[in-house]
């Protein structure tokens, strides 16, 4: 039985540079990783490769599973790989803004990989990760990034500073699309217009990370504030609560973060005022 923590993606900053010929949209991203925000994906080898799923967030996952997809990837680029039987213990939100399927297709990765150790050198897995979707590449790779292009190109920052951090959904319901329905609401100019050489170097300290994330925030939440208008309520709950050093919206939304000295305590509180809200103290 292998066994991966498939933890939720934040997005410290997020700049779009601009849309692509192809009509996608380059980013330039600082994401960290929650160490006690997570699914757990388990790979029984050698059994049927069935999907199974449990958690309070199972019964939301609608459409084409991006599980399923890496199963059929994996299959297809590499035959000769041993699978099995998969579950997804399921205890992120869906469509949330923080990877949840992402991070369970490389989570997947992780554990095929250890499944085959003889032969998992020779597997391009970065490859397999980028088909899958933009944000299954630094999934899979599990560490802090600095993320450009389409999701594709990380540059892994495993010096950034540890954060404290509540994260917060309100759990309002969101269309299992709307992060393609953000990005298509965008007025990004054409990537020719843009100066991806903008970009801030990745800050060396604490004190540097809070004013880079100050400083660059979130292009897509101005969007999806008007999109989707419950993320200004937990975005104000953050803002409004005693200890706030910063708080943002991660991806596409609607989860947020907000850093504090105590994230523990911030996390009981706010429960206490929004108690059908889902609610995390972590550390990024």
């Amino acid at each position: 039985m292998f066994r991966e923590r498939a933890r939720a993606k934040v997005n410290l900053t997020l700049r779009v540079l601009g849309r692509r010929p192809d009509n996608y949209h380059e980013i330039d991203s600082l994401i960290s990783f929650a160490e006690n925000a997570f699914d757990v994906v388990t790979l029984d080898p050698g059994k049927s490769p069935v999907i199974t799923t449990s958690g309070p967030f199972a019964n939301a996952i609608q459409g084409t599973n991006i599980v399923a997809s890496a199963f059929q990837q994996l299959e297809e680029v590499a035959p000769q790989l041993r699978l099995g039987a998969v579950h997804i213990d399921k205890r992120l939100p869906v469509a949330a803004g923080i990877g949840g399927g992402s991070a369970d297709a490389g989570a997947l990765l992780r554990a095929v990989a250890a499944a085959n150790p003889d032969i998992a050198g020779d597997i391009d897995w970065m490859a397999i990760a980028a088909r899958l979707g933009a944000d299954v590449p630094v999934c899979f790779a599990n560490v802090s990034c600095r993320v450009t292009g389409i999701g594709e190109r990380l540059e892994f920052l495993p010096q950034l500073a540890p954060l404290n951090a509540v994260l917060v959904n309100s759990l309002d319901t969101v269309p299992a699309n709307k992060t393609a329905q953000i990005f298509g609401l965008l007025s990004a100019g054409s990537l020719s217009a843009t100066d991806p050489s903008r970009a801030i170097p990745p800050p060396a300290n604490l004190q540097e990370l809070t004013t880079v994330m100050s400083e660059i925030g979130n292009d897509l939440e101005p969007t999806a504030l008007n999109t989707f208008p419950p993320i200004a309520n937990v975005l104000d709950a953050l803002r409004a609560t005693e200890g706030c050093q910063y708080a943002a919206m991660s991806g596409a939304g609607p989860t947020c973060f907000g850093l504090f000295d105590n994230s523990e305590n911030t996390a009981a509180t706010l429960a206490q005022v929004h108690p059908n809200w889902w609610i995390k103290a972590t550390q990024l």
